[in-house]
């Protein structure tokens, strides 16, 4: 499939071939789902910690004889029933990720890629480069655009002024080829691939 390619001006300045077998799959949501989960697990801290009955100060004596009190019996004063005790089968620390297939985790990527396609949301441009690297001169073009939430996926290496124009503007996110993911891509309303992006993204992914 063909689409045009154009600049940060909002010219059109040629075409690019699409490959139909990155670009032009059939969306499955639940494929994305999949690999989305899978991201956001991997993200977790997992720091998340509560105290069990061994993680409690005080004393290990029992607090009265088992038999003769009237009152149920008890062996501590750190069993959870008491003011201050522990936490049964509380969180630990741990972590949430968990193993993914290479290629569902591939299959994803290519699918998110085909749903912005199928969206008509995504975009090609020559170079992702500004002449004046100030947030304020990007900011002003992006709105002429109109990509108020946008994912711009550059080359190999994203040229350091465009980045650091883009980074304080919300909702906008420079990644370098080897960082498109699907998370990423979803999450963004038009996702922008520069001419280098769509030449790797297709060698890696065919």
């Amino acid at each position: 499939m063909k689409l045009a390619v154009r600049n940060l001006d909002n010219h059109e300045v040629g075409d690019i071939e699409l490959a139909e077998e990155v670009f032009g799959l059939r969306v499955r949501p639940d494929i994305l789902a999949r690999v989305v989960n899978w991201q956001l697990a991997k993200r977790r801290a997992g720091t998340h910690k509560t105290k069990g009955i061994s993680d409690i100060s005080g004393t290990t004596k029992k607090p009265y004889k088992q038999k003769g009190t009237g009152r149920a019996r008890q062996g501590s004063l750190r069993s959870p029933q008491f003011r201050g005790g522990a936490t049964i089968f509380g969180p630990v620390v741990r972590s949430h990720a968990f193993d993914l297939q290479k290629k569902v985790r591939k299959l994803g990527l290519k699918m998110a890629l085909s749903s912005k396609q199928a969206e008509g949301k995504l975009v090609v441009i020559d170079a992702a480069t500004i002449a004046e690297a100030k947030t304020k001169v990007l900011y002003a073009r992006l709105a002429d655009l109109g990509w108020e939430s946008v994912l711009i996926i550059d080359g190999v290496a994203v040229d350091q002024g465009f980045a650091r124009a883009a980074r304080n503007i919300p909702k906008v996110d420079v990644l370098p080829q080897q960082g498109a993911n699907v998370y990423d891509i979803l999450r963004r309303d038009t996702l922008v691939l520069t001419r280098a992006a769509v030449e790797q993204l297709e060698a890696r992914l065919k």
